[in-house]
């Protein structure tokens, strides 16, 4: 550990000098704007009722930013969302059940947009069933917009294209207000329990709770071998592949350049990088101010799908109440490493018979650019 740390110091050093070398220069051009083209082009590109909604259902939160969704596009008013199924997290979601509310937390968005226009979205959830145990080629959601002058539009349309998910160390010394969590605790449609908690006694033991998942995630190769498969490091392959885990920057692009910051180097414990991953992840989890949980009477898929309809409008609230939320769902992962605690998480914190479908924490956190998309053009498949 300590050799890591030294080599981590001489490569901050070193990285610090390239860095003041190419000020102005090659560093200002690092950011990956074209894959962040999608936030700037929502609802300004499409003319048509459903590309315009669509525009907006396509920055929704999901697992791991692996975007699963594909529209079958019928016409202006009518399409069937599909699962990409090559997009899913066997290791980490051997259910598909996180990828499922992202899928929800996408319906969400399309709701609320088509509303913004006049439009109230009719959305069949699984119409022709559904497998328990893993997803597969049948449709999500069959979709149908249709014109209504007496469509309520959803003030939380204002805050979807500045929503994040934001993994940056929260503000400590900020209490937030009990009206604010009030608002996220009330901001569900209904079918889902959504319960904000910052009692000292439930923050130190979800603070504890999460820590010990994240250790377990991290130090179960297979696993954490997934997530680092699908690290994109650097403006190229951010651009090249919009999905996945964006490590982007100039600091981290010369620390890959100089073989410091690897898929290989973080996949391997014996690493300063991996090192140096944990030391990065501890205080994410140390300054939750609150935490909610969202939580479901029953774990089939259309429950999987109110949850992430109700997660994004959490996210949205706080985003209006200029609060920050990042999912810190590890426990609930239903792998076999995770199950004591999964067993743990749920006895203290679920009801009885429901299954705790989200867990997130919330705080005040910096400013965080928005991540990376495909564009709308390469989810749609031809009808």
């Amino acid at each position: 550990m300590q050799r890591g740390r030294r080599k981590f110091l001489k490569v901050i050093g070193g990285t610090s000098v390239i860095l003041a070398a190419g000020a102005g220069g090659w560093v200002a051009t690092r950011a990956p704007e074209r894959a962040r083209l999608p936030w700037t082009e929502a609802g300004r590109v499409y003319a048509d009722p459903m590309r315009n909604a669509l525009s907006y259902a396509i920055l929704a939160p999901n697992p791991h930013n692996r975007q699963p969704w594909l529209v079958d596009l019928k016409s202006d008013t009518e399409a069937t969302l599909f699962c990409q199924l090559n997009r899913l997290l066997p290791e980490t979601d051997p259910f598909n059940r996180q990828i499922t509310i992202g899928l929800g937390c996408f319906l969400e968005i399309f709701g609320i947009a088509a509303a913004e226009s006049g439009y109230r979205a009719e959305i069949d959830i699984f119409p022709e069933g559904s497998n328990a145990r893993t997803l597969d080629a049948r449709a999500i959601a069959h979709i149908r917009l249709v014109e209504d002058t007496t469509q309520k539009k959803d003030p939380l349309f204002t805050a979807i294209l500045n929503r994040r998910t934001n993994r940056t160390v929260f503000d400590e010394t900020r209490n937030i207000a009990q009206s604010d969590l009030d608002a996220i605790d009330r901001s569900g449609r209904g079918a889902v329990r959504v319960s904000v908690l910052n009692d000292a006694r439930s923050i130190a033991s979800l603070k504890e709770i999460g820590w010990q998942a994240s250790l377990v995630e991290t130090k179960t190769p297979e696993k954490h071998g997934e997530s680092v498969g699908l690290m994109r490091i650097g403006k190229d392959e951010i651009e090249k592949a919009p999905d996945g885990i964006s490590l982007g920057g100039p600091f981290l692009e010369v620390a890959n350049r100089i073989g410091y910051v690897t898929r290989e180097s973080l996949a391997d414990p014996a690493s300063g990088a991996f090192a140096e991953s944990l030391d990065y992840m501890r205080p994410l989890n140390e300054t939750a101010g609150a935490f909610i949980i969202l939580a479901t009477a029953e774990n089939n898929r259309v429950s999987q799908i109110e949850a992430g309809r109700d997660y994004v409008r959490a996210n949205l609230t706080a985003t209006v109440l200029g609060i920050s939320m990042q999912p810190h769902s590890q426990a609930l992962q239903e792998y076999n490493e995770m199950k004591d605690l999964y067993r743990r998480i749920h006895a203290a914190f679920a009801e009885e018979g429901e299954t705790l479908q989200m867990l997130a924490r919330i705080g005040y956190g910096t400013a965080v650019p928005p991540a990376p998309r495909w564009a709308l053009d390469t989810r749609i498949v031809a009808g």
